[in-house]
């Protein structure tokens, strides 16, 4: 494994993150016998419900007290349990380039992507990853061994950013494509239309998956510190820009507060999880605080 590999597992953000665990909050659709909920009916785990017996039906499964009380033949169903699939969408346009300090944007989101996948992969569900910008630039199909998971961190510490960005199209591309409800973890700045992006997110939970949020920016990007007369250098085919930070600082944080406020009641409308990330923050910090908060939920690990 390469130093670059293995600079994107922290081992801070990993102690948390296999303390807290990542547990599915909604109902989901696995591929083996595992640990959390399956809309599946089967005949193991836990009871869900009753049904009348059919001929065929294993008489195993019969409830012979409700059969003494009622003298009706009613079979026992159980709820399966599941190992869920985490889907894992980082963003490599060109605008999560930026860094103000030693660690941009997308630095932080592949930090994050790695030890999701580590802690997903330790508690024996599978992940997949897709890094994006304007369309799918990489993609490893869903898996849940070490093997799995060295290629997906080779995947994100080789990845490089660069174009323009089309979150929402790769939203739809997902809730297409996926045919078992799972998680979708998103790590982005989401500098994209947040009408599409939420319109996006709606198809999501329409076809039953969970959606976790990770927007990450840089501190400069959330504080907008400057001064004097700078020129800042466009991206995504956006002009370059020289003027005076104090002149529009005010109209700036207004206009960003409005768009985080936009992203953060599209999300809670559709019952998932908004995480603000900054850059400047420690990852195990964010993280930590993130899964401590699902656990609070009483989201069961």
């Amino acid at each position: 494994m390469s130093p670059d590999t293995l600079n994107l597992l922290d081992p801070d953000t990993l102690s948390k993150a296999e303390k807290l665990g990542m547990a599915a909050r909604f109902v989901v659709e696995g591929y083996m016998a595992g640990e959390h909920k399956s809309p599946y009916r089967g005949f193991a785990i836990e009871f869900s419900q009753h049904r009348e017996y059919a001929p065929g039906d294993d008489v195993r499964h019969l409830d012979w007290k409700v059969l003494g009380k009622t003298d009706r033949y009613y079979i026992k169903q159980y709820e399966q349990e599941t190992n869920y699939v985490a889907h894992l969408l980082v963003d490599g346009s060109e605008s999560m380039r930026y860094g103000s300090g030693e660690t941009t944007k997308l630095d932080y989101a592949r930090a994050a992507a790695a030890c999701i996948a580590y802690t997903v992969v330790r508690q024996r569900d599978a992940v997949s990853l897709t890094l994006f910008d304007k369309g799918t630039r990489e993609e490893l199909p869903r898996g849940n061994s070490k093997t799995h998971l060295f290629h997906i961190l080779e995947k994100l510490a080789n990845f490089a950013p660069r174009g323009e960005t089309d979150l929402a199209g790769q939203l739809h591309d997902i809730a297409k494509k996926s045919q078992r409800k799972g998680i979708v973890v998103i790590l982005s700045d989401f500098f994209d239309d947040e009408a599409a992006v939420l319109k996006a997110v709606q198809h999501l939970r329409f076809v039953g998956h969970e959606v976790i949020a990770m927007q990450v920016l840089d501190h400069d990007e959330i504080e907008f510190p400057f001064s004097g007369l700078i020129e800042f250098q466009g991206m995504e085919n956006i002009p370059d820009l020289k003027t005076r930070p104090a002149e529009v600082r005010k109209t700036y944080l207004a206009e960003l507060a409005a768009f985080q406020e936009t992203l953060r009641e599209g999300f809670k409308r559709n019952a998932c999880h908004f995480v603000e990330c900054d850059t400047s923050h420690p990852l195990d910090e964010a993280l930590g605080a993130y899964l401590t908060f699902r656990r609070q939920m009483g989201i069961r690990s």
